[in-house]
């Protein structure tokens, strides 16, 4: 097998695999059943009994996961000249380098090369197993669930924008007027506009955790009405989603006919 035959090959098995080949379809159930694997051991190793006991497990996953996914960066970046949209050896590598699914695989390996450069530090450290959970999101390259999620927030940008600044600004103007009317009568609970944004997001999200609550008459009627309010601002983004989600699912579902014979094509 030739360099260049190698190198294609390479990127086809990499690539998500089509059903007639089984090598590109095993290389992603191993991928994915290690995905799996990594954030089940994120999570199992946070309890410190099973940290202290299966060490050596948790361990060697960490190390044999990190030298599969380096190999695996290596190699995308190595092949991905094969897909025309990045054919240039060097402009289109460093054009991938910067793609969603680039920057995920980035993130699947950095954990284990932070600590060379910064030094080891507990907060680091921390900071670097947290980052492990990124992990899950190499799924969204083998799942289409995932691409769907990505598109209709790309194709709903605007609506979700607009939504989120309604729903900032009337966070902002319900905890200034709620600063100015309960601040003479609990200084500290209302301290400033941002102490009192913490009420805000509480309530107009309906959590109501209780520890910060207005006491006087205006106070209460104004967090009445803030609560209303907020119960249909934030339905807004879940409505815009379930609106795209619905859309997408049909254009998927929605057979075509062939304009020829009357059939339908799969």
């Amino acid at each position: 097998m030739n360099y260049n035959r190698f190198k294609k090959r390479t990127y086809e098995i990499l690539e998500k695999g089509e059903i007639n080949d089984t090598w590109s379809r095993r290389v992603d159930l191993f991928i994915v059943y290690l995905i799996f694997i990594n954030v089940l051991a994120v999570v199992l190793e946070s309890i410190h009994s099973l940290k202290e006991e299966y060490k050596f497990i948790f361990d060697f996953i960490e190390l044999f996961s990190i030298c599969v996914f380096s190999i695996e960066y290596i190699f995308r970046i190595w092949s991905i000249t094969e897909n025309e949209k990045y054919s240039k050896p060097i402009l289109g590598r460093l054009k991938y380098l910067f793609s969603f699914f680039s920057v995920i695989d980035l993130l699947a390996v950095l954990p284990a090369y932070i600590p060379l450069f910064v030094g080891v530090d507990a907060r680091i450290i921390r900071g670097v197993r947290l980052i492990r959970l990124f992990r899950i999101l190499k799924l969204s390259r083998y799942n289409r669930a995932f691409s769907h999620i990505r598109y209709v927030i790309l194709a709903k940008k605007e609506e979700l924008v607009i939504s989120l600044f309604a729903v900032l600004t009337l966070l902002v103007i319900s905890s200034s007027l709620m600063y100015f009317v309960e601040n003479e009568a609990q200084p500290d609970a209302f301290s400033s506009i941002p102490a009192t944004m913490w009420w805000g997001v509480a309530t107009l999200t309906t959590v109501g955790y209780g520890d910060v609550y207005p006491i006087t008459g205006l106070g209460k009627f104004m967090a009445g009405i803030m609560a209303i309010l907020g119960v249909g601002l934030f339905a807004l983004p879940a409505g815009i989603l379930a609106n795209g989600f619905g859309g997408t699912l049909e254009k998927r579902n929605q057979k075509m006919t062939c304009k020829h014979c009357g059939k339908d094509i799969n």
